[in-house]
């Protein structure tokens, strides 16, 4: 449990003291309860308060703090466990008539919370006692600095070994190197800086390495200084680094740190100098070095190598961001043959092994080479190559002196509210690729997600996931068209590292077999299981979560047979046991958040709205529509419905629902704003005309809306807070147009089949004041008269199927920001009119706008 997680549980004590309406807890047994439950949430309030959010230097700098910490975290751990325990207790007494469930009577009746108090006030006394000495001396005991000087020398020169391996090995990066080159020695004569961005072992030294060394670079500058930062920066080192390569004679040892920055300033100003800064992780340490720089504006340039993109569009403000990709199979092979025969012929035998060998390696360069000096043991014998083939990814991570080394630092260097985040990713199969959007809420569900009182907990969770893109530990798989992230994934070795670290910190169980591992662990201490091989039984009562992620899995299990093994779960993703039957038992789950499940039939038990913690609905039916409980407003929590298509009963109170899919209009919702004030997502069909004024929904972001009525929609209106509109078999006229224009937040515009109907589309110079993205898609649109002033914000512009359109308007190509033109399945003509555009932006220098001609599959 990290803070995050603390959070959480502060928040269920808050409901359980102060929440009348919800019929689950407003129960006397939990009534009772409540002086007792205020009394905990207000010692664990103060406990937060000192040890994790006051900003008492003195006190944090004490060695105890981080044992304090933990001890706070176990009794929150068992405060928890015992808390939910009673609860489940309570809630089987009420709703399990129908199951034969005697062991429900083993569960407690009351709730003693006497151990957690006392370990609580055992914390709170050592805390008070630290504040008085703090308050005696400002003496209190501190790590020595030079004992932590000490051992981050020790990590740098340790990091030096996996670099080693890297060295010479320039296969697969001619191209990259040459763009880095050129950029480094053009005719620019102020001070620019060239960046080297990607993963941790991709090459990025060895690039950088080829470059520093080429005949050309050489002999353009006059002083070439190569510093290692690494993550363990010293200010001191570094210049003395910069200095000793320039002049290897001079004494540095006595010299003061303000004599060595006016040596270095001095041997370096008036000279063209090539300065490689290797392995910077903070902006912080940019910061503090390039004032060292002279700037002479005779051609200098900088060139700098990152695991972190933020870095380098800090470092950079006119230069390059190169960001170094994975080698492809062909360059994978090539590295593997020089690095294992040394410029021998390889033997044809090893041809189909080392192919597979490569293949698992990923692109990854440190991989190769780390298994080339494995096959490099035996490099003629073609058992053992085959042997390593099935083997290749455990060979990798146990070479504790090559990928999970490089790798481990990034991991190390992650602040903690990222940890449990990247951790889990390593519970999913190999190669998956996850949905951002759900795995955001399975992060809010499992509590790593830290509040921020002005932010939603998805938009954190976002910033989280982009903050693991930019550190290139998770990988972008699909952009959405407003540029956020659709679809990502981890490289196979990030994912060994997700489970080796996570095995150690006991964070996660997988398996694949009906046994899990036993293992030592905290008597509270959570479990998560993933597995593809349907439910097993956990270990222990304190399994939280269940994740299935084998395709077309069946439950093998009902729940409420082993209810006693899941009573405490907070997620379960179910969505590939395609089901016939709900399972029983599932509805006893009232500390479920997360529910994902792929049931064969319609609807759902009402007894599920008694599960008022659930954050997360994801209720896939196949063709089934699902008609939801009239009770479903008893999900007080309930944040995220998506299903097939989705009709809601009379909704007796507001909901706090962010995001609803798919929804039947017209049927039985009146005032949709009463109903669910806070809707930031909504994707709908809609059979009538009455029911289509949007307007009132002003949180709205997101909107898709398809009709049923295959005729025109009539009285639609939209919000102002309209970020992104999606319209189908809607059949409007190109005249109403005009009300989609007004809105002035509105981002991304995507119409499909016949959204707009008509042959004659003329936007009259009206503006979209925000527009970035504007999608058309099997519409009858023949002619389109567009101006540049109608898109001053445009990027991308899409063209789908839409048969019948004769051409784009030259003056698309005037619009100062578009960046993207894409057609696909259009005439021909269509193509040729983006083709000219392309041509006469080129003669005007506009070089930045791209045409891209998608292949139409046959």
């Amino acid at each position: 449990m990290a803070y995050s997680g603390i959070q959480m549980f502060m928040d269920k004590l808050n409901q359980l003291i102060n929440c009348n309406d919800i019929p689950s807890i407003n129960d006397p047994a939990i009534m009772g309860e409540r002086p007792q439950l205020q009394l905990l949430y207000e010692e664990l309030g103060s406990m937060i308060q000192t040890l994790f959010i006051d900003q008492h230097q003195e006190l944090h700098d004490h060695l105890k703090v981080a044992d304090l910490k933990q001890r706070l975290i176990d009794a929150t751990e068992e405060a928890e466990h015992n808390v939910d325990l009673f609860l489940s207790g309570v809630h089987i007494r009420n709703t399990a008539q129908d199951f034969p469930l005697s062991a429900s009577e083993d569960f407690k009746r009351s709730l003693n919370l006497d151990d957690v108090r006392r370990s609580l006030k055992s914390v709170e006394v050592e805390v008070m006692s630290m504040c008085i000495d703090c308050m005696k001396t400002d003496s209190s005991p501190r790590l020595n600095q030079s004992a932590a000087a000490a051992a981050q020398s020790s990590i740098s020169r340790n990091t030096l070994g996996s670099k080693k391996l890297m060295d010479e090995i320039f296969v697969g990066i001619d191209r990259d190197a040459e763009i880095i080159r050129d950029k480094l020695v053009e005719d620019q004569k102020k001070l620019v800086v060239v960046s080297i961005v990607g993963m941790g072992g991709i090459g990025k030294t060895t690039l950088a390495t080829k470059v520093f060394n080429d005949g050309y670079v050489k002999h353009h500058f006059y002083v070439r200084v190569w510093v290692t930062v690494s993550q363990a920066y010293d200010k001191r080192a570094v210049l003395i680094q910069i200095l000793e390569s320039i002049d290897a004679q001079l004494d540095l040892e006595t010299t003061s740190d303000s004599r060595l920055r006016e040596l270095v300033h001095k041997h370096l100003f008036g000279k063209r100098y090539l300065m490689v800064m290797d392995d910077v992780w903070q902006i912080e340490t940019w910061d503090n070095l390039k004032s060292f720089f002279p700037h002479d504006n005779n051609g200098s340039r900088i060139l700098l190598t990152s695991r972190f993109t933020e870095v380098a569009k800090h470092a950079n403000l006119d230069g390059l961001t190169h960001h170094l990709g994975y080698l492809n199979n062909e360059r994978s092979w090539e590295l593997l043959c020089q690095k294992v025969f040394q410029g021998n012929e390889c033997p044809k035998w090893s041809i189909k092994p080392g192919r597979k060998i490569v293949k698992h390696c990923q692109g990854l360069p440190l991989a190769v080479v780390i298994i080339a000096g494995v096959l490099a043991r035996e490099a003629w014998s073609e058992k053992f190559w085959e042997k390593i083939a099935e083997r290749t990814g455990s060979y990798i991570v146990s070479d504790q002196n090559g990928c999970l080394e490089t790798l481990g630092l990034s991991y190390n260097h992650l602040p903690l509210h990222l940890r449990e985040c990247f951790l889990y990713l390593g519970g999913f199969p190999e190669d998956h690729k996850f949905k951002v959007k759900r795995l955001i809420w399975l992060w809010v569900a499992e509590g790593f997600i830290q509040k921020d009182e002005n932010r939603r907990l998805e938009d954190i969770g976002e910033g989280y996931l982009m903050d693991l893109v930019d550190r290139n530990l998770v990988i972008v798989d699909w952009w959405k068209s407003d540029g956020s992230v659709k679809v990502c994934k981890v490289h196979d070795l990030v994912r060994e590292l997700c489970l080796k670290k996570a095995k150690e910190e006991q964070f996660i169980l997988k398996t694949k077999t009906s046994q899990l591992d036993q293992v030592k662990k905290r008597p509270y201490k959570v479990e998560r299981m993933f597995t593809n091989n349907g439910i097993m039984v956990p270990s222990a009562q304190n399994c939280r979560s269940v994740l299935i992620s084998g395709k077309k899995g069946f439950l093998v299990e009902d729940i409420a047979k082993q209810f006693r093994s899941f009573v405490l779960l907070r997620v379960l993703k179910l969505q590939n046991c395609r089901l016939n039957d709900f399972p029983k038992g599932i509805e006893l789950l009232v500390h479920l958040r997360y529910l994902e499940i792929w049931k064969e039939s319609e609807g759902f038990p009402s007894s599920i709205c008694d599960l008022w913690g659930l954050q997360t609905l994801i209720y896939i039916t196949g063709e089934y529509s699902v008609d939801l409980p009239s009770n479903i407003s008893n999900l007080v929590n309930l944040r995220h419905l998506r299903g097939g298509t989705i009709s809601l009963p009379s909704i007796e109170k507001p909901m706090n629902l962010q995001t609803i899919s798919y929804i039947s209009l017209g049927e039985g919702v009146e005032n949709f704003q009463k109903c669910f004030p806070n809707i930031k997502e909504l994707r709908c069909r809609t059979c009538s005309d009455e029911q289509n004024d949007f307007k009132s929904l002003t949180f709205l972001e997101r909107l898709l809306l398809v009709s049923d009525l295959k005729r025109p929609v009539e009285r639609i209106t939209f919000p102002s807070s309209l970020k992104k509109l999606t319209l189908g078999t809607c059949y409007l006229p190109w005249s109403e147009m005009s009300i989609i224009q007004s809105l002035p937040n509105l981002q991304v515009l995507e119409l499909y089949c016949l959204a707009f109907e008509g042959r004659y589309w003329n936007t009259n110079g009206q503006e979209f004041p925000q527009l970035k993205v504007l999608h058309l898609e099997w519409l009858n649109i023949k002619v389109w008269e567009a101006y540049s002033r109608s898109f001053p914000c445009l990027r991308r512009l899409q063209f789908k199927w839409c048969l019948e359109l004769e051409e784009i308007p030259l003056e698309v190509g005037d619009i100062p920001t578009l960046e993207l033109i894409q057609i696909q399945g259009c005439r021909e003509t269509v193509t040729e009119s983006a083709r000219r555009i392309e041509e006469e932006q080129g003669d005007l220098g506009n070089f930045h706008l791209k045409i891209d001609i998608m292949e139409v599959d046959r």
